[in-house]
């Protein structure tokens, strides 16, 4: 992908994970003002308050289709993310500063596509259910404990769980 990564480590929930959102989404609508054509938004668990995480912040951004926010792959350089071809075909993902020390992650996902509302049903329903959040954090230190130096292996890990949750939403 892009070299060297960082292992897969959970910590305890951090309330400064939503100040970093915050602060990022305004350099973020800076930068990608041409492209947007609805939110940024905080997804996966760092925007779940009280919810164990890797300490990532997981941005998506709402745009009109991939061809059309290429340009946005070099806009957000300036703001340190790198691009990787991950999942391209549903989206644009990014990285920030470096694969061996990440801070941030950014999805640039059209908007209202199957993706995008895949991302904000799963984020709304462990905001509002504890016991689903709490099952989704036992399974996270178990896939982190299972596959701390494989990606793939730890997101694959969590597959049905997303699934369940996202078939049983209201």
């Amino acid at each position: 992908m892009l070299g060297k990564e960082a292992p897969i480590q959970i910590v305890p929930y951090d309330p400064e994970w939503a100040q970093l959102f915050l602060e990022e989404r305004e350099a973020l609508y800076r930068a990608l003002s041409p492209w947007l054509k609805g939110p940024i938004e905080h997804i996966g668990s760092t925007s779940v308050p009280g919810l164990s995480a890797k300490p990532v912040i997981d941005i998506m951004a709402a745009v009109g289709t991939l061809k059309e926010s290429e340009g946005a792959i070099s806009a957000v350089r300036s703001l340190e993310y790198l691009h990787a071809p991950y999942r391209h075909e549903v989206m644009h993902w990014f990285c920030k500063p470096h694969p061996s020390f990440r801070t941030h992650h950014l999805h640039l996902v059209p908007y209202e596509s199957p993706l995008w509302a895949a991302q904000i049903t799963f984020r709304n329903r462990l905001r509002e259910d504890r016991n689903i959040a709490a099952e989704y954090a036992a399974l996270k230190r178990t896939l982190a404990a299972s596959f701390p130096n494989d990606r793939e292996g730890y997101t694959d890990g969590k597959s049905a769980f997303i699934g369940r949750v996202l078939d049983t939403s209201p």
